[in-house]
Parts: structure tokens; C-alpha cells; sequence
């Protein structure tokens, strides 16, 4: 462990969290913007379910194609260079969504998320480890929560700037109205509709350049990573003896399925219900992610420790699981007992169930990441890898929920996809960390 994260001898712990915090809410804006993008593209691009789920699928694929090629750029160019190369790469992604927007094209919009999705894979990449490594291995899960506190609080902020910003009277283009206009009429209404993107995509690539030359002129520290390039291969084959790394990497592709479906999916079924807020949902559920993590810094490993939080998160997604599944679509009595008091407009229950998996997924990631790592020492940064590999959850997962709503299974059974994600992250909170022969 002490071989990875060899830095200079001016480096400190808060210096690089605060720089690595900047990059974490750069994650999670670009991220949790799906969630409201979604819904727009179901407009704009006249998508049927399934098809709106392609979003997801292009953007978190990218982890799962491009972690191993960006795990090996990392290893030749090193950290300090992958971050800017990410950085660029994500530039690249955000201008492409300019002549997606112009000429109306979704398959245009799937390129440049795909772009996007690599970018992030290459931070996403060094920045976990590097979290994990920078301290002492029983506090990990803290300081990546304190990670997730930024990036879920980009997640709140994102969903009601685009919406104030793209979504704004999008209540015209229903489908009744649409139908009421000539082939020509409609054609360029949802062009204009779609060119809505240009500016806010524009702004977001200003932002990714200058947060480039501020890493490239920035004093983070460099991890010494040259101590997987020589033995890599070995290194995977190495892995295979390690269970709780391999199950570590299954339970976050059920969890990162899971997270994504309960942030991305709440804009769209709030617009099936006919909630003329759908736009701003995804906010509720990291809203609730974010008041996870401050629980999660609070309580361990001082309270609890990392495996117990890791089952209570499991159990919690259940039963908040089942709630949406049986809930009731119309009620509003438990939005008006957690949300009236502090001013919010209630929703239905069902809504709010799914918002509140925001609140049990918040602390899986950062449990998953200590227990699966412990011990492995000059593996570490290979298990890394493979542990980012676990993302493409995010792009099956939704895409199967998206199917299943497609075929006629209820929006409310069709969330019963996430029962056994919260199964397997219950068996590897008691049982799979601990796991240590194949």
C-alpha cells in the first residue's frame, strides 16, 4: 500500500482531499445531469422508454470498456497527467453535444455522452484509490464520503439549474400538443427544443479546460504508479485469489445499477405520473444521498464500522425498495411528514421511497471500497481497476428496467429489479468482504 501511494515529502492529506474535492463535484455534475437530460431527450428526441434508457447505457458503458486502456494510460503517463487528460476528454465530450443539439441527431447526443463517460473513467480511476490510500485504511470510508458529500451536492444543484435553465416551459411540448402540429411545424419546434443544450454544454466545456490548467499548475502530489506497468498482466491472474475483490466488484456493478435507477430514473417517473416538477427529482434523491455521507463522516468507524454500515445500508434499500413497489402512487402522507416541514412540496409516496434510496446507497460505495481493497497491497491499483469496471452496472441495470416498463410490466413492480441488488450487498456486508480464498 505504501508503494502506491509514494507522494513528495510536502504532501499532506488536506491539501490533496480539497484539490481531489473539486474534482469530485466536477463528477458529480457531470453525472447527475442525466438525470434531467433524460426526460428533455424523451421530448426532444420523440424516445420511447427503452430508448430514453440509452442515455444511461452510453454513459456508464464507458467505465466498463475504457477502465482497463485508461488504468494503463494512468500507469505510463502517471496521475497528474491522466487527470488533465480526463479533464480534456471530457471537454471534447461536452463540445460534441453542440452539433448533436443543432442537428437534432440522438445518436450524436449517445456519442458525446460516451466521450464524457471515458473522461470520467480516467478520473475516476486514480481519484478512488488515491482516496483510499491517503490514510489509514479504517477510515477510508469516511474520507470517501466526505467525497460524496460534494459530489451528490453538484447532484442537488444540477437537476434545478438545467431545469431553470433547458426545462423551463417544456409543458408545451406534450404529446397532444405535438400532435397538433404539421410534420414541418413539429420538426422545428423540437429542433429549437434540442438547441436548448448548446449553451449550458458550451459552458460546461469552459469549465472542464480551465479546470485543466488549474491541475496542470496545481501542487497535488504524485502517486508512484509505475510499480504495476512492469507485472500487470500477472497482477490480474493475482487477483483471481482474492473473492472479496471479485464479489467487491459484482456488488458495486448491482450497486452502481441501483444508485443509477433511483437518480436518473425519478425524472421519468415522475413525468409518467404527471408531476410538472419531474425536471428537479433527481435533487430529492441526492439530497438524501448527501445527508447519507454526513452520517456515514459522523459515525465511522467511531460508532460503526465499515461492514455494519454496509448492511444496514442493504436492508434499508429493501425495505424503501418494497415501499415503492407497494406504495401509494396518489398518497402523499409520508412526503408531507419529512418534506412539509422544511418548506418542500410533497410527492407521492412512492416518489419519496424512491428518492429515499438516495439515503441507503450513500454509504455502499464508500464501505465496498476499503473492505474490497484491504490487504492486497501491490494489487491495489489492479483491483482498483476492476472495481471501476464495476460501473457498467449503471448502464445495464437502467436499460433493464427501461426494457422491462418498455414490455408492459408497472413503472412501481418494474423497481423490484433492485430487490437482488440489495441481496447481494447484504451478503457481502456479512459475509463476501471476508472471503479469502477462491
Amino acid at each position: 500500500m505504501e508503494n502506491i501511494m509514494k507522494t513528495t515529502k510536502t504532501s499532506s492529506t488536506l491539501l490533496p482531499m480539497v484539490l481531489i474535492g473539486i474534482l469530485f463535484f466536477v463528477f458529480g455534475f457531470v453525472t447527475w445531469l442525466n438525470g434531467a437530460l433524460i426526460p428533455f431527450l424523451k421530448i426532444a428526441c420523440e424516445l420511447n422508454e427503452l430508448q430514453a434508457y440509452m442515455v444511461t447505457f452510453v454513459f456508464y458503458i464507458a467505465y466498463f470498456v475504457m477502465a482497463l486502456p485508461m488504468s494503463g494510460l494512468l500507469s505510463r503517463f502517471g496521475y497528474r497527467a491522466g487527470l488533465q487528460i480526463g479533464l480534456g476528454v471530457m471537454a471534447l465530450g461536452a463540445l460534441l453535444f453542440i452539433p448533436a443539439a443543432f442537428s437534432h441527431t440522438f445518436g450524436l447526443f449517445l456519442l458525446a455522452l460516451f466521450v464524457l463517460g471515458t473522461g470520467l473513467t480516467i478520473l475516476q480511476t486514480a481519484a478512488n484509490p488515491y482516496i483510499v490510500v491517503i490514510g489509514p485504511s479504517e477510515s477510508a470510508a469516511m474520507r470517501i464520503s466526505c467525497m460524496g458529500v460534494v459530489n451528490k451536492g453538484a447532484g442537488i444543484l444540477v437537476p434545478l439549474i438545467f431545469s431553470a435553465w433547458v426545462l423551463t416551459g417544456t409543458e408545451a411540448y406534450t404529446e397532444t400538443a405535438l400532435a397538433a402540429l404539421s410534420e414541418a411545424d413539429k420538426t422545428e419546434a423540437l429542433q429549437a427544443l434540442s438547441a436548448r443544450l448548446v449553451e449550458p454544454y458550451l459552458a460546461m466545456a469552459a469549465v472542464l479546460i480551465a479546470l485543466l490548467f488549474y491541475v496542470r499548475f496545481s501542487p497535488l502530489p504524485e502517486p508512484n504508479l509505475s510499480a504495476n506497468e512492469s507485472s500487470q498482466k500477472s497482477h490480474w491472474r493475482e487477483l483471481l485469489k482474492y473473492p472479496q475483490v471479485i464479489l467487491g466488484a459484482l456488488t458495486l456493478f448491482l450497486y452502481v445499477g441501483a444508485e443509477v435507477i433511483a437518480g436518473d430514473s425519478i425524472g421519468l417517473y415522475g413525468q409518467h405520473l404527471g408531476l410538472s416538477n419531474f425536471g428537479v427529482l433527481t435533487s430529492y434523491t441526492m439530497a438524501f444521498m448527501v445527508l447519507g455521507y454526513l452520517v456515514g463522516i459522523a459515525t465511522i468507524p467511531r460508532f460503526i464500522s465499515q461492514k455494519t454500515a454496509l448492511a444496514c445500508s442493504a436492508i434499508a434499500g429493501l425495505v424503501f425498495t418494497l415501499g415503492i413497489m407497494f406504495g401509494d402512487e396518489q398518497g402523499t402522507t409520508l412526503a408531507s411528514w419529512l418534506l412539509q416541514p422544511f418548506g418542500i412540496a410533497p410527492v407521492p409516496n412512492t416518489v419519496l421511497c424512491l428518492a429515499l434510496l438516495g439515503f441507503a446507497n450513500a454509504l455502499v460505495w464508500p464501505a465496498v471500497w476499503p473492505l474490497a481493497l484491504h490487504g492486497l497491497g501491490r494489487l491495489t491499483a489492479t483491483a482498483s481497476a476492476l472495481l471501476i469496471m464495476g460501473i457498467a452496472g449503471g448502464a445495464l441495470l437502467p436499460l433493464a428496467y427501461g426494457a422491462l416498463v418498455q414490455s408492459g410490466l408497472s413503472h412501481q413492480l418494474g423497481y423490484g429489479l433492485l430487490l437482488p441488488c440489495y441481496g447481494m450487498i447484504f451478503f457481502y456486508a456479512v459475509k463476501g468482504h471476508s472471503l479469502r480464498k477462491a
